[in-house]
């Protein structure tokens, strides 16, 4: 099961680490972009994710389009059609890794 979408309308999300452009290791060891199918950059960002009177997590979320300028540590924002991931996989020491990967289309400041 992929792209389960997902409520977060009880959260404040809160800038961590404002976005910047997905990176990974080829082969070779260089840093290249991450693209989607179609050869769009993919974008990266962590927020701060809070329900009022419980303890927050930051988690890490990953965005198909190009959030613009402006977005900065600390700023409230939502996530357009937010969704996570399940994976699994080996890692090099035969390891089973598992967990959810959150990702959204996209993300929009909230008014102070």
């Amino acid at each position: 099961m992929r792209n389960i979408p997902v409520n977060l309308a009880a959260f404040r999300l809160r800038v961590v680490e404002p976005p910047t452009m997905k990176m990974r290791k080829d082969d070779a060891g260089r840093e290249i972009v991450v693209t989607d199918r179609d050869g769009a950059a993919k974008f990266v960002m962590s927020l701060f994710a809070k329900v009022a009177g419980e303890k927050g997590e930051e988690i890490r979320v990953t965005l198909d389009t190009d959030p613009g300028e402006g977005l900065e540590e600390g700023d409230l924002v939502e996530l357009v059609d937010a969704r996570v991931n399940p994976y699994s996989f080996k890692n090099d020491k035969d390891e089973v890794i598992s967990g959810i990967a959150f990702s959204a289309a996209g993300v929009k400041p909230l008014d102070r």
